[in-house]
């Protein structure tokens, strides 16, 4: 197993923040670690990287214990933080180049460069950068050392639709060549994308885990789900699905259709050719319940994000730099 958490504590003096936490997460696999604010992922991941030590139960990366020993996991490691750990004064060509120096076994900086799209601000000091380069040069930064695990803190925040398909791309790569990706995210829609495999974190504690269609399943209560224009005539269309039906404009444009006894895939050859009769397209057309409406059933309705007692991406980066040099 690539990374292990088992009923993992972690303690701030009398406020427990991860309370009995247990994980697998296998090589090759991208495993999507969700929760509220406070729900205890950054203490999580910060001791898997190492940076903590449980104050009960374990943790193992790789085999072997990330903070009793950190100068063995540490190089086998990729951490891309959201924000921060990167020289203000430097452009992503140095940048790489300076992070490369630290492993023996480097990653070639310019395919990095190329790899997530950032060739033509190669020389761009990175603080002119925009904050989508930003997250790319980071993502870039954590795979340098061809690492076996990667930890991912919210790698499309703030990033174009454009870097968005890039940064897809280069994690459906890890996980192609056998790598571990952990990611945290807040953005439920790129966790289904991306996901093999979800987490949800809620007071230190996992209260669902599996596959984002898994934890969809749950949840589905066999409506189908589109969207549309604004204020279309609910009544009509329920009247045209047959007897039974029911459809709710759930907020402006957006409808959930209970399509009574009739089954799905008629329901849906109805819906389709009763808005084709009108002239209307139709967009994001699903059945069943979605991720995000099955995280926020389990979390009592609040979105995730990053922690109140979040680490600073400076810091962290610091430290990454510092574990890593050292071991030359």
């Amino acid at each position: 197993m690539a990374v292990a958490c088992r009923d993992l504590v972690v303690r701030y003096g009398d406020t427990v923040a991860v309370d009995g936490l247990s994980f697998e997460a296998r090589a090759g696999e991208v495993l999507a670690l969700l929760g509220p604010n406070g729900a205890g992922k950054t203490s999580t991941v910060e001791t898997l990287e190492g940076y903590r030590r449980p104050d009960g139960g374990s943790v193992s990366v790789l085999g072997a214990d990330p903070a009793g020993d950190h100068a063995t996991v540490i190089p086998r490691i990729g951490v891309m933080l959201q924000r921060g750990g990167v020289y203000p004064s430097l452009g992503p060509a140095r940048v790489l180049r300076l992070f490369a120096g630290y492993y023996d076994d480097p990653e070639d900086p310019e395919s990095l460069l190329d790899l997530v799209g950032l060739e033509r601000v190669r020389r761009t000091p990175w603080r002119r950068l925009s904050g989508g380069e930003q997250q790319r040069l980071s993502l870039a930064l954590a795979l340098v050392g061809r690492p076996e695990v990667v930890f991912l803190d919210e790698p499309t925040a703030g990033v174009d639709p454009e870097g968005r398909l890039t940064v897809r791309s280069v994690i459906r790569s890890l996980r192609d060549r056998g790598v571990c990706v952990v990611l945290t995210t807040h953005e439920l829609t790129e966790a289904e994308r991306l996901a093999d495999r979800v987490v949800i974190v809620d007071h230190g504690r996992a209260v669902a885990e599996g596959t984002p269609a898994e934890l969809a399943a749950e949840r589905s209560d066999g409506s189908i789900r589109f969207s549309g224009p604004a204020g279309l005539d609910a009544g009509a269309l329920a009247a045209a699905m047959g007897a039974g039906a029911g459809v709710t404009e759930t907020e402006p444009g957006h409808y959930r259709l209970d399509p009574g006894g009739l089954p799905v895939p008629d329901a849906l050859a109805a819906l389709t050719t009763w808005l084709a009769a009108r002239g209307t397209a139709v967009t994001d057309l699903r059945t069943g319940a979605s991720l995000e409406e099955a995280y926020l059933a389990v979390t009592g309705g609040e979105r995730g994000g990053d922690e109140a007692t979040g680490r600073s991406g400076g810091e962290a980066g610091r430290r990454g730099a510092r574990g890593r040099k050292g071991r030359r």
